[in-house]
């Protein structure tokens, strides 16, 4: 990898990215909405990315902006990722997670060149599963339920069509959730830890509000899931997929286990929870749990940062945010 393009370098995975191959020494380049995307999480950065103006949803600004970088290598994280949303933007989505990647498809052909490129699909994708059909492997039936994941299936699968028609290097993954610091609060963990951290410092009532809280996931630290992408990258068959997520057996936990950790981990005594119907989805997805084994036998990926440190780097990234 000599010249790395983050799309979506701003948010949560895009940042994390950046920070490694910053730190690698690679040339990083980042799409930016012009004045619009906000910066908090890559300001340490900003001096050593390579910035280039680009709307997605403008097909002839991604096709200049792709002949002005020429990259080698692309992660494609821009996206619109949080889920309730989806179901009164549906056609947002579709513009943000099916037509942007369209765009920088042929941009590359446009361009006449062929790099690898990463597009991250989403556990959620696989909906609604039993209890029997758990690990999920890449052959487990999709049943999604709700916008968002139609829209990560419908990116997923244009990307196997521009492999298949046209030869793109095109790198399937389906990441599961994965945590840690810069993501934004309206997820879960996050926003308990935001809201613990108002509570420390009295700007808050000590009751968390929170959604459904017995779905199970395997957790992942964003630290181990940009080292899965990068393996990804390099090491993945164009075209295959790969689910990706920690089949750590202490990984695996419901989101009543999260909010009462990061409640454990307070500086303030008594703070208890509350299901508020606000934050409690359309449908939801009780069991995301899979098994990476084809990624992990492939690329030797182990997770090395847990669950508990999860909780704790979340924890202290919000009441940094909030000092």
């Amino acid at each position: 990898m000599d010249r790395v393009l983050i799309t979506g370098i701003t948010g949560f995975v895009g940042s994390h990215l950046a920070d490694l191959f910053v730190g690698q020494g690679v040339e990083v380049f980042g799409f930016r909405r012009y004045h619009l995307s906000p910066m908090r999480n890559v300001a340490h950065l900003e001096d050593r990315i390579n910035w280039v103006d680009c709307d997605m949803i403008d097909p002839k600004a991604v096709a200049g902006a792709v002949k002005e970088i020429m990259p080698d290598t692309i992660f494609h994280m821009a996206a619109q990722s949080f889920v309730s949303p989806s179901w009164d933007h549906p056609h947002l989505y579709m513009d943000a997670n099916y037509q942007m990647t369209v765009n920088l498809f042929e941009a590359c052909l446009v361009n006449d060149i062929n790099p690898r490129i990463l597009i991250p699909g989403s556990g959620e994708e696989f909906g609604e599963i039993n209890e029997d059909e758990l690990p999920i492997t890449e052959d487990t039936i999709l049943r999604p339920v709700n916008p968002y994941a139609v829209t990560k299936i419908a990116q997923d699968l244009i990307g196997y069509v521009y492999h298949r028609s046209y030869g793109l290097n095109v790198v399937r993954t389906r990441a599961f959730n994965h945590e840690g610091p810069r993501r934004s609060n309206v997820f879960g963990i996050p926003w308990y830890a935001y809201q613990v951290a108002k509570i420390e410092r009295g700007l808050q009532e000590p009751v968390l509000k929170v959604g459904h809280v017995d779905d199970r996931r395997n957790f992942t630290h964003i630290t181990d899931m940009v080292a899965a992408y990068e393996l990804a990258i390099s090491l993945c068959a164009p075209g295959e997929l790969y689910l990706i997520g920690s089949n750590e057996e202490t990984d695996v936990h419901t989101f009543r286990e999260a909010v009462e950790g990061i409640i454990a981990r307070s500086t303030v005594d008594g703070i208890r929870y509350e299901i508020d119907q606000r934050y409690v989805r359309r449908t939801q997805v009780p069991l995301l749990i899979c098994d990476p084994a084809k990624f992990v036998s492939l690329t030797g990926w182990k997770p090395t940062l847990g669950f508990e440190r999860i909780l704790d780097d979340t924890l202290g990234y919000w009441r940094d945010q909030l000092s």
